[in-house]
């Protein structure tokens, strides 16, 4: 099939792994003219692929990883130093204890409605020379594996409370490994010194030795090719679980010998404020650290890891609804937060059957509070309802954007959410976090649970990466955290580089986590009246297939009063049921940067979504099996002919062939 870019249904693909038992293997080790003993512990995963060897030779905890057959960790080290013990060297595995995980549950807010768990689970009791304890769990479940550390209370009963000054957890890849990695960026920098924020460049299929952009190691999540003679493994770095009660990590720079490092927060972010360490209660807990593994992309676009190892903090009382939004202030920007913009982008919402509209910075001052209800009040005459922007602090960096000083104070905040709920405000974006420190991470965790007191869902931008949150916050959307669509307004330079960019995403960012791109862009330039500016460069069927290969259960559909009526009635009539809960999810075909095709199921229908980042047809073959000999309809991008800006969008029935290959 010859594509740019297009949707299409498909039916259902069920996939069945047969278990395998694991194995545990004691060895000897010779080391020069003595005799030690080095406990080791091979985990593998039910279906028997995915091995992970824990050993303590030579008193440093390491472990290394195979899949099936191939080297993908060598011997990496495991471990943490803290202000009362170092459990970096001197370590003696003492215990193992195994087990089996089997978990199900059900979310609205995923890749996927229902999740069946099965994993192999080993914890480990290792003391350090002055025989303080810590515990190391994995869990090995089919392609995914999950790691954390646990600090048990001394004997004595104290310390009762530690300071973990850094984790020494290695990513040791082959020499040969290529990678996809986005950099971090140094503190107090960018726009109004609201950096770091996780909106760098990626640099797809770079050495493991080219040294990052700014010289302080990559943000998660994390992606690396490992070419070999069997063709190539990926795999994906991230972790999940973080919550106020540690700060979120990154990846140091390559280290010869040793690899990739976990690494804290840098000292200087947040204006200096707080900690770069992570304060913990004994006993307490890591994060988990995980790694999906595999010989092709399918695992990586599919995992589930980020939400298979935590549970949900606290209980919703309210039914927090997905749906779809309009956002003047992508195209009108912020002159456009005023009363009649709003209104008429309310009626959009309603005339496209959507559920919300995002008010953005600055209404405080250029609508007010009492024309606020009042624009409550009209949006719900019109079976719409209001999202609101606010800064997420007033003292952490120099973002102007009103309303500030409001969601980092506890007394402020809860008037403000009282006064929403009161009004029928379903929802907040909070925005201009800049950092990972604890106290950030303790201030998304204390905005989440207050607004879950009011019924506000949550979605986050100027942030970091989410971890696990969908599941372990009722009331979390999603968030930013990476290059999105204002950017596209902001520049030409990422206006030609949306292709790129929206062809990394499936592969890392939202591989780990919901992702609030922030708008299928259907206007053709990037200014109010549509004319002027610079172009967007994709087609329309490549702006609409986005919302197939991008998941985030509130969706933005950039759609604007003076465009919308002027959309093909077939474009329209599908923007107006664009879908934004799936049952199920399948990765198709696709290479990171260059082109993704995604199939997603809701209720009994299927979406398939592709899109080319490059200025090149691409011809693929897709295997479409339970849609053997069926009749579907395919929207797709024609190719641009001499002097045209945008390829002719066009739908048609097409008829798949018996053998399911199309």
């Amino acid at each position: 099939m010859l594509f740019h870019s297009f949707a299409l249904p498909l039916q259902e693909v069920y996939i069945k792994y047969n278990n395998m038992k694991r194995a545990t293997l004691i060895s000897l080790a010779l080391l020069s003219v003595t005799i030690a003993f080095a406990d080791n512990h091979i985990v593998s995963s039910p279906d028997g692929k995915l091995k992970v060897d824990i050993n303590d030779d030579g008193g440093q905890a390491t472990y290394a990883v195979n899949y099936n057959g191939t080297e993908i960790l060598s011997r990496s080290a495991l471990g943490l130093s803290a202000n009362y013990a170092d459990f970096t060297k001197n370590l003696k595995i003492v215990k193992a204890e195994e087990s089996k995980v089997n978990k199900s549950y059900d979310m609205t807010r995923i890749k996927k409605s229902h999740v069946e768990y099965k994993a192999n689970q080993i914890t480990l009791d290792l003391v350090n020379a002055d025989n303080l304890p810590i515990q190391i769990t994995f869990n090995v479940s089919d392609n995914d594996i999950a790691f954390r550390y646990s600090l048990p209370r001394p004997k004595q009963d104290n310390p009762k409370a530690a300071i973990i000054y850094k984790e020494v957890s290695g990513f040791n890849f082959p020499s040969q490994t290529r990678t996809f990695l986005s950099p971090q960026i140094t503190p107090m920098t960018g726009w109004e010194r609201t950096k770091p924020s996780y909106e760098e460049e990626y640099r797809p299929d770079s050495r493991l030795t080219d040294p990052s952009q700014y010289g302080v190691g990559y943000t998660f999540p994390c992606l690396y090719r490992i070419p070999n003679a069997k063709g190539n493994n990926w795999v994906l770095l991230s972790e999940t679980g973080v919550t106020g009660e540690y700060p979120g990590s990154r990846l140091s720079e390559y280290e010869a010998g040793k690899g990739f490092t976990v690494t804290y927060p840098q000292k200087g972010e947040a204006n200096g404020i707080g900690s770069e360490y992570a304060s913990i209660s004994l006993p307490g807990n890591t994060p988990w650290r995980t790694i999906t593994v595999g010989n092709s992309l399918k695992p990586i676009v599919e995992t589930t890891i980020p939400y298979d190892v935590v549970d949900p903090l606290y209980e919703t009382k309210y039914d927090y609804k997905p749906g779809r939004y309009t956002w003047s202030w992508l195209i009108w920007q912020d002159n456009s937060v005023n009363y009649d913009d709003q209104v008429a982008f309310i009626d959009v919402s309603a005339k496209m059957g959507y559920e919300y509209v995002l008010v953005d910075g600055f209404w405080d001052t250029q609508i007010g509070r009492d024309r606020m209800e009042k624009l409550s009040e009209y949006a719900q005459s019109k079976g719409v309802h209001l999202l609101l922007w606010y800064n997420s602090n007033g003292f952490e960096n120099d973002a102007p954007q009103t309303p500030r000083n409001i969601m980092s104070n506890s007394i402020a905040r809860k008037k403000d959410m009282a006064w929403m709920q009161k009004i029928g405000v379903k929802g907040i974006k909070v925005d201009f976090f800049g950092g990972d420190k604890q106290h950030t991470m303790q201030l998304y965790e204390d905005i989440l649970s207050d607004a879950n007191d009011y019924g506000i869902q949550v979605i986050f931008h100027g942030c970091t990466i989410p971890r696990g949150w969908e599941r372990m916050y009722p009331n979390y959307v999603a968030s930013e955290a990476a290059l999105a669509s204002e950017n596209v307004y902001f520049s030409d330079y990422h206006a030609k580089k949306e292709g790129f960019e929206m062809n990394m995403y499936p592969y890392t960012r939202n591989a780990v986590a919901s992702f609030d791109w922030g708008g299928v862009i259907m206007n053709k330039y990037m200014s109010k009246d549509n004319k002027s500016r610079h172009q967007r460069f994709t087609g329309d069927i490549f702006e609409m297939a986005t919302a197939i290969t991008h998941q985030t259960s509130v969706n933005c559909v950039e759609v604007t009063p003076n465009v919308v009526d002027s959309f093909p009635d077939f474009e329209k009539e599908w923007l107006k049921q664009i879908p934004t809960t799936w049952n199920e999810v399948k990765f198709l075909d696709g290479y990171p940067s260059k082109y993704t095709v995604i199939a997603r199921k809701t209720g009994d229908k299927w979406y398939v979504g592709g899109i080319n980042g490059t200025d090149k047809p691409i011809t693929i073959t897709l295997n479409l099996d339970m849609f053997a000999g069926k009749t579907v309809k395919l929207y797709a991008d024609g190719n641009k002919k001499q002097g045209e800006l945008w390829p002719t969008p066009s739908v048609k029935n097409i008829k798949i062939s018996k053998n399911g290959k199309a």
